[in-house]
């Protein structure tokens, strides 16, 4: 069975950082390509990074990028997303997602997602 669990959300002030994990197993992780996406409240989903299955090519969208540093450890079978000077607008619940083949920027393909953790940007 496919499981992806993230951990690390919660409420932050803007200017504050957040490191995500999204934890993997019953798959070959170290094959996959994964990525981050998320969801704004009252809004659809949004990419936000993907990286490589070796992790040598990482890609970000604009808003993130300079902030925002995704990263895996094959090893672990674990994902991480570094999130740094964040704000108000970052604010969504944010969930590590996999494909077997690249999709490119696509927040809605994908094979497998997890449930998700929220994140808060607020004073």
């Amino acid at each position: 069975e496919v499981q992806l669990v993230e951990s690390g959300g919660g409420l932050v002030q803007p200017g504050g950082s957040l490191r995500l994990s999204c934890a993997a197993s019953g798959f070959g992780f170290s094959y996959y390509y994964m990525k981050w996406v998320r969801q704004p409240p009252g809004k659809g989903l949004e990419w936000v990074s993907s990286i490589s299955p070796a992790g040598g090519r990482t890609d970000y969208t604009d808003s993130v990028k300079g902030r925002f540093t995704i990263s895996r450890d094959n090893a672990k079978n674990t994902v991480y997303l570094q999130m740094n000077s964040l704000k108000p607008e970052d604010t969504a619940v944010y969930s590590c997602a996999t494909e077997r083949v690249d999709r490119g920027r696509r927040a809605d393909v994908y094979d497998f997602r997890g449930q998700g953790t929220q994140v808060t940007v607020s004073d």
